[in-house]
C-alpha cells in the first residue's frame, strides 16, 4: 500500500509540474501572441524566425532565474519583493493585476472572435460563453486540477490543428532555417518605408515579443502553481528546472508552428490584413476550413490566457489578506466576471491593452532585479542555497535590455492619455 501511495504522489506530481508548464505557455498564448506572430511574419518573413530565436533564449534566462528563486525560496513573487523592501511587494502585485485584467478584456473578445469565426456566434454572445466557461472551471471542486487539465487538452489541440494547416500550405523550411541563423537586417523599415530602418524594427520586434512572452504576470503563473501545489525547496530544484524549460518550449514551439504555417501563406504572395491576421494567413492557406481552424486556435488561445491571467493575478492578493485567501475561488471568478462585462459594455480594448503592455514592459526588468537580488540573499533563499553564477550574470543583462523595453513602453503610455 505505501509503494502503491507513493507511485500515486509521483504521477500527481508529475501532472502539477505538467500543468504548470502549461499554465505558464497558455499564458503567454493568447490573442496578442497569435497576432503578434502573425503581423511580424508577414512584414520580416524568413527573419522573424532569428527574433523569435533570440527572444526565447532570453526568456529561459529569465524564467530560470524567476522560477529558481520563487520555488527555492517557497515565496511567492510579492512576498519575495516585500521581503527585500517593505511595499515593494504591493507595488508590484498592483502593476501585476492592473495588467492582467486589462489583458484579461482582451482575451474574453479574443475567445468571442473564435467562437464567430469557429461557429458563427454573435461576438456579444461569445464573451458571455467564454467568461462562463472560464468560472466554471474554477467553481468546480478541484478547480486546480481542472485548470491543469484544461490547459493542457486545450494547448494540445492548438498544435495539433497548427500541424494540419503547415502540411496543407508546404511552408519553406530552407529559407526559414537559413534565415533563422543568418538574418536579413538590412534594408529599410519594412511598415514605415523609412531608409536603413529593418534593424531598428527587428529590435523593436524582438522587445515586443519578450514582453509577450514573459512580461507581467505570465512570468510567475507558473512558479504561483508549484508553490500552490507544495513543490518548493532546493531538493526540488531539478523538477522545477524541468518544469520551467517545458513551459518556455510549450510557448516556443507553438510560435515556430505558428510561424512556418504563416510564413508559408506570405511566401506565395498573400498579404495579411492589420485587423485580423490569423484568420486572413488560415483562410488564404486552407479556404474556409482554414478560417474555421483559425478560430478554433483563437478560442484556445484566449480560454487558456483567460484561465491563467485570472489565476495568476488573484494569486498576487491572496497572501496579503487572510479573506482573499479563504476566498480564492470568488475572488478569481469576480476577476473573470469584471473581464467579461468591460467587454462586453465597454468593448474597443486596445486602450487598455496598450496600458497593458506599457505595466509589462515596466514590470518585467523590476520583477527580474527583485528576484536576481533576492537569488543572493541568504534571509530569503536559506544559508545552503548557491545560485548559479553565469546565470546570475547573464540575467543581470536581460534586466538590461527588458529595462529599456520598459523605457520605451512609456511611449505607449503618454500615447494613451494624449
Amino acid at each position: 500500500m505505501s509503494n502503491q501511495n507513493t507511485e500515486q504522489s509521483k504521477k500527481a506530481m508529475k501532472s502539477t509540474l505538467i500543468g504548470a508548464a502549461f499554465i505558464m505557455a497558455t499564458s503567454a498564448i493568447g490573442p496578442g501572441f497569435l497576432t503578434q506572430t502573425a503581423t511580424f511574419t508577414n512584414t520580416l518573413q524568413g527573419t522573424f524566425g532569428f527574433v523569435i530565436l533570440v527572444s526565447v533564449i532570453c526568456a529561459l534566462i529569465i524564467q530560470l532565474n524567476v522560477w529558481r528563486v520563487l520555488c527555492v525560496s517557497g515565496l511567492r513573487g510579492q512576498d519575495v519583493a516585500n521581503k527585500l523592501l517593505p511595499g515593494l511587494g504591493y507595488f508590484v502585485a498592483f502593476l501585476i493585476v492592473l495588467g492582467g485584467i486589462a489583458f484579461n478584456i482582451g482575451n474574453v473578445g479574443g475567445a468571442a472572435l473564435g467562437f464567430n469565426a469557429l461557429l458563427g456566434l454573435p461576438v456579444m454572445t461569445g464573451y458571455f460563453i467564454s467568461g462562463t466557461l472560464a468560472i466554471a472551471i474554477f467553481l468546480l471542486k478541484d478547480a486546480l486540477k481542472a485548470m491543469d487539465t484544461v490547459t493542457k487538452i486545450l494547448g494540445a489541440i492548438m498544435i495539433v490543428v497548427i500541424i494540419v494547416i503547415i502540411m496543407i500550405v508546404k511552408p519553406p523550411f530552407g529559407t526559414a532555417i537559413k534565415e533563422t541563423f543568418i538574418p536579413i537586417l538590412a534594408g529599410d523599415n519594412p511598415v514605415t518605408g523609412k531608409l536603413g530602418g529593418r534593424t531598428n524594427y527587428v529590435f523593436e520586434v524582438f522587445l515586443t515579443l519578450l514582453g509577450g512572452t514573459v512580461g507581467g504576470y505570465i512570468t510567475f503563473a507558473g512558479a504561483h502553481r508549484l508553490i500552490d501545489a507544495g513543490i518548493t525547496g532546493e531538493d526540488k530544484l531539478d523538477d522545477i528546472k524541468r518544469s520551467s524549460v517545458m513551459g518556455i518550449s510549450i510557448a516556443t514551439l507553438v510560435r515556430i508552428l505558428l510561424f512556418l504555417a504563416i510564413l508559408g501563406v506570405v511566401i506565395a504572395g498573400t498579404t495579411l490584413g492589420d485587423e485580423n491576421p490569423v484568420p486572413d494567413a488560415f483562410r488564404a492557406g486552407a479556404g474556409e476550413l482554414g478560417a474555421r481552424f483559425a478560430g478554433l486556435v483563437l478560442l484556445c488561445a484566449a480560454l487558456t490566457s483567460v484561465i491563467g491571467a485570472a489565476y495568476t493575478s488573484v494569486s498576487f492578493l491572496k497572501t496579503f489578506h487572510p479573506f482573499i485567501e479563504k476566498n480564492e475561488k470568488w475572488f478569481t471568478v469576480a476577476f473573470i466576471a469584471l473581464s467579461t462585462i468591460i467587454m462586453a459594455f465597454i468593448g474597443r480594448p486596445a486602450s487598455l491593452l496598450v496600458l497593458a503592455g506599457a505595466l509589462n514592459g515596466l514590470i518585467l526588468p523590476v520583477t527580474l532585479g527583485v528576484c536576481l537580488v533576492a537569488s543572493k540573499s541568504k534571509r530569503i533563499m536559506g544559508e545552503e542555497y548557491k545560485h548559479p553564477t553565469w546565470l546570475f550574470v547573464i540575467g543581470i543583462v536581460v534586466t538590461c535590455v527588458v529595462a529599456y523595453m520598459g523605457i520605451t513602453s512609456l511611449q505607449g503610455l503618454a500615447n494613451l492619455f494624449a
